[in-house]
């Protein structure tokens, strides 16, 4: 599996404190990569219409409530898909064995089970639970 989610939510929660719009230079430092895979992340989250850039300035802002903003709908535009997909099953297993020849129905079912689950929660959690618990982590609430 590869960083683009985390980074995905990194860019939003970055963004979303943010007393003004950043530039993906900005962001890349806080991210800790470059500014060109940055801007490939926010030029999916403003095709999802999660990310605004404002034509003539520079930085991006945040579109909407991170309450509103799930982390389903950050995994569906980064990856430009309708579902959660974790796992791959190896493609040519050998008929002629009985495992071979069963083996990939049956992970799939397991494989869809595991990821039916994974989008339930990630359906069920937002931004604002990211910047929650962010806030927690670094001391930023009171009582804490």
């Amino acid at each position: 599996m590869d960083y683009k989610l985390s980074s995905a939510l990194h860019i939003l929660v970055l963004v979303s404190e943010a007393d003004s719009p950043m530039s993906s230079e900005e962001i890349a430092v806080s991210v800790g990569t470059n500014p060109s895979y940055i801007r490939k992340i926010t030029v999916l989250l403003k095709k999802a219409d999660i990310l605004i850039s404002h034509q003539g300035k520079r930085g991006f802002s945040l579109l909407g409530d991170p309450d509103q903003i799930t982390l389903f709908m950050i995994y569906q535009a980064i990856y430009e898909t309708d579902h959660v997909t974790l796992f791959d099953i190896h493609h040519n297993p050998n008929d002629e064995c009985i495992v071979g020849k069963h083996i990939k129905p049956v992970l799939s079912a397991l494989f869809r089970d595991v990821e039916n689950e994974t989008e339930a929660k990630l359906k069920r959690m937002t931004l604002n639970d990211i910047i929650t618990s962010l806030r927690k982590e670094a001391g930023l609430v009171e009582g804490e």
